[in-house]
């Protein structure tokens, strides 16, 4: 008796009898659908990316050839420009304030909302719009005349005995005006916080109120540990939008940065450079230098997060 050696197919027959497409056929038309992704990428991300990094090692004013200069921009930015560490402070000063309180007000309006019965979804899109509304230009204008010598906040300052005399117009209340924009914008991480309180089992709350724990107590070893994942992606995702912030402060100091560059965040020293001075290979340096902070803030970000972080499948351990 013979054993005879049967050829493996290319096709699998289906759940339907039929039989499946090789998987080649498969990738290939996976391929096929992805390809307009793949090449949108590629032209809209990618390529901007690798000629910024080439402009960086150049000094190009956007009318003339770029010409070579190696490291020149880099070295001139970390040793002879003191308004790039300038802008360096503002930002941090900037994220400092605005990323904490925005999340402390989202997570408090989030857990108000949780206990609401009629008109939350009314209630939800309230404070959602300013997030639609904020990163407007003219939103910002608005709240330039706001805070402006003689606009609401000022007035209303003044009649409580308080005289600033225009926050956008002290050095050091003009940023937290900008930050203030900001904060007021909290609706998106609201929105999520609100989502992943939705989603923390009721019963490990009338266990603590069966064991007598008091509401701090319940929200310190319950609410926190079980929203730590979308904390987590609240504090990452709101740290990359801070150090971008742009349109507040364009609008507060009309461009300038002022007073005393007091509003000069890195992304609007880096518009002067670039369209303004038309130093295109500075900016592109700058853009660059940011790119890479942001990424080394991020990996910090999750690196700490596995001392903090609780994810259920964690096996009740803690981080990742």
């Amino acid at each position: 008796m013979t054993a005879t050696a049967t050829r493996p197919q290319d096709a699998t027959p289906s759940a339907s009898g039929g039989k499946r497409a090789p998987k080649r056929e498969r990738q290939g038309a996976a391929w096929v659908f992805l390809s307009p992704w793949v090449l949108g990428a590629a032209a809209l991300t990618l390529l901007p990316m690798a000629v910024s990094l080439y402009l960086s090692f150049t000094d190009y004013d956007m009318f003339d050839a770029p010409r070579w200069i190696g490291f020149r921009n880099y070295t001139q930015m970390f040793t002879e420009d003191p308004r790039y560490w300038r802008s360096v402070i503002t930002t941090l000063t900037y994220v400092v304030i605005a990323v904490p309180l925005q999340l402390l007000l989202a997570l408090a309006v989030a857990i108000a909302l949780k206990s609401v019965r009629r008109g939350k979804g009314f209630y939800r899109s309230a404070f959602y719009a300013p997030s639609l509304l904020g990163a407007s230009m003219s939103i910002a204008l608005v709240w330039r005349a706001i805070f402006n010598d003689g606009g609401s906040v000022d007035n209303l300052l003044s009649g409580m005995g308080i005289d600033i005399g225009g926050w956008i117009n002290k050095p050091g209340w003009a940023i937290m005006s900008v930050a203030l924009l900001t904060i007021w914008q909290f609706g998106a991480p609201m929105v999520i916080f609100l989502a992943g309180l939705q989603q923390i089992p009721a019963e490990l709350y009338e266990a603590a109120a069966v064991d007598g724990a008091s509401w701090w107590r319940q929200f310190r070893s319950i609410t926190i540990p079980m929203l730590s994942p979308v904390l987590f992606f609240n504090l990452v995702l709101q740290m990359i939008q801070a150090f971008q912030v742009f349109t507040p402060a364009f609008a507060v100091s009309a461009g300038k940065g002022g007073p005393a560059d007091s509003t000069l965040v890195y992304t609007l020293y880096l518009y002067d450079r670039g369209f303004t001075a038309s130093h295109m290979g500075y900016a592109s340096a700058m853009a660059w230098v940011l790119l890479l902070a942001i990424g080394v803030v991020t990996a910090v970000l999750f690196r700490t997060s596995r001392a903090w972080v609780f994810y259920a499948n964690d096996n009740n351990e803690g981080g990742r």
